[in-house]
C-alpha cells in the first residue's frame, strides 16, 4: 500500500485516506444533487455506486495516480480533497458545511503538501464557469485562469463548459 497512512491535520480538520467503511458517509454527499451539481457525474443513486467509487479512489492512491484525502471535522466525514492526474486539484464537500471555510482549509493543506512534500511546481484545476463558489475559492488560494473551453462535459443530457486554472509554486 502506497502511503495509505498519511494524515494531514489543520486547526479544525483531519485529512485522511479513504477507507471502505466510508461508503455510507460519502454516499450522503455523492447522492446530494446540490453537492453534485458541477461534479463530473450525476448524483449517485445506490450505495453500490458509491462503494465502487470509494474502492476506485483507494486503488488510485495505491497505484500512485492520485493523492486523495477524505476530510473529517469533529469526527464526521464532510468531504474529500486531493490531487488526481498527478497535479489536478479536486474537492467535494457536503452542502451542510459550505461557507464555513472548511474547503479552503483542506485545500490549503493539499496545496502545501503538493509543493513542499511532493515537489510539484504547479497545480492545475478545472471548473464549470457557473460554479462561482468554486472559482472564488480557487482564486482566494491563488489560482489564476489559464483558459476556457466550451462543451467539455456532457452529464445527464446537459453540456457544460470548463475554466482552466493554475497555481504555481512560489519561489523563496
Amino acid at each position: 500500500m502506497k502511503d495509505m497512512n498519511t494524515i494531514l491535520r489543520t486547526p479544525r480538520l483531519v485529512l485522511r485516506r479513504p477507507r471502505s467503511d466510508d461508503v455510507a458517509a460519502m454516499h450522503a454527499i455523492l447522492r446530494d444533487p446540490l453537492a453534485m451539481r458541477y461534479w463530473s457525474t450525476l448524483p449517485h443513486t445506490t450505495t453500490a455506486e458509491t462503494e465502487a467509487w470509494v474502492a476506485k479512489t483507494i486503488d488510485g492512491i495505491n497505484a500512485g495516480e492520485c493523492d486523495d484525502f477524505f476530510v473529517e471535522h469533529e469526527g464526521l466525514l464532510i468531504g474529500k480533497a486531493g490531487l488526481w492526474r498527478h497535479n489536478e486539484i479536486g474537492f467535494l464537500f457536503s452542502p451542510a458545511v459550505w461557507g464555513k471555510g472548511f474547503a479552503r482549509e483542506a485545500l490549503q493543506a493539499v496545496v502545501d503538501r503538493a509543493f513542499h512534500e511532493r515537489g510539484l511546481e504547479e497545480i492545475r484545476a478545472e471548473a464549470d464557469p457557473r460554479n462561482e463558489r468554486c472559482l472564488m475559492l480557487l482564486a482566494r488560494l491563488g489560482f489564476r485562469e489559464t483558459g476556457r473551453a466550451q462543451r467539455t462535459w456532457h452529464i445527464g443530457g446537459e453540456w457544460s463548459d470548463s475554466v482552466y486554472l493554475s497555481l504555481k509554486k512560489q519561489v523563496g
